[in-house]
């Protein structure tokens, strides 16, 4: 495919937290001969607000990403929740709101925002990313990825093409985690439960490595497991990808 131009949302979380994703995501998309470009007005979608009722909030939050973001045609985000935001929510929240001005800004720029994943398979048509990763890894498909953007198999096409990566799948691969974001707060005892069935999982593959495409979900579990000492090495996605040499 012709050279693309990309804006990328890197994210608040990944941002101030996982920075090492977003940078993965510009080497990814480099490697394959595209430019990434970063809007600095951008900050947060305002997904916490909104799963947290402060619609207000989360409705200036919106406009300012459509209006960060309205210039470009290509944009990609490392978060399947915030991409779910973004494409499924800012819809419905403009309609509340009775601003039909920006449910029509979103509407036009919702099909041009991105998960890595649904980018690289659908968009650019690609499943190699000449990454090289000679590890055991099994994968967590989140719940925005899986119930809301219905990612599939995108991420096992990308990570079956990594050189030297072993894939094996994960037992009740469809189950939560337990992170849903203050879910994990308002309710801590089911949320650790949630999440030690995750983790039994996980071992039950013998899999050195646990990606996903949501760095909240495995900061979650990857705490788990660091409390347990498990040994379990947590990465997003876009990091694997990255790799192009033993990690």
């Amino acid at each position: 495919m012709s050279r693309v131009q990309i804006a990328l949302f890197v994210t608040c979380v990944n941002d101030a937290v996982f920075p090492e994703t977003g940078k993965s995501v510009v080497r990814v998309l480099e490697r394959l001969g595209h430019e990434v470009v970063f809007p600095p007005e951008q900050t947060c979608c305002g997904q916490m607000h909104l799963n947290s009722g402060y619609r207000s909030e989360a409705l200036r939050l919106a406009r300012r990403f459509v209006s960060s973001f309205a210039a470009f045609d290509v944009i990609v985000a490392p978060s399947a929740s915030c991409v779910g935001t973004i494409v499924d929510s800012y819809a419905h929240l403009a309609e509340q709101a009775g601003d039909e001005r920006l449910l029509a800004e979103v509407q036009a720029l919702a099909p041009r925002v991105h998960e890595l994943c649904e980018l690289l398979v659908d968009v650019l048509g690609v499943t190699d990313v000449g990454a090289a990763f000679p590890h055991r890894v099994t994968h967590h498909p989140t719940c925005h990825s899986l119930r809301v953007l219905k990612l599939g198999d995108r991420p096992r096409l990308l990570l079956e093409a990594v050189r030297g990566l072993q894939l094996v799948p994960l037992p009740d691969a469809a189950s939560c985690c337990g992170f849903g974001g203050t879910f994990a707060i308002k309710n801590a005892e089911t949320s650790i439960a949630m999440v030690a069935d995750k983790l039994a999982a996980v071992h039950e593959t013998g899999a050195e490595v646990l990606c996903a495409a949501d760095n909240s979900c495995l900061a979650h579990i990857g705490g788990a497991a660091s409390r347990l000492r498990s040994g379990l090495r947590v990465m997003h996605l876009a990091e694997i990808l990255a790799e192009e040499h033993a990690g």
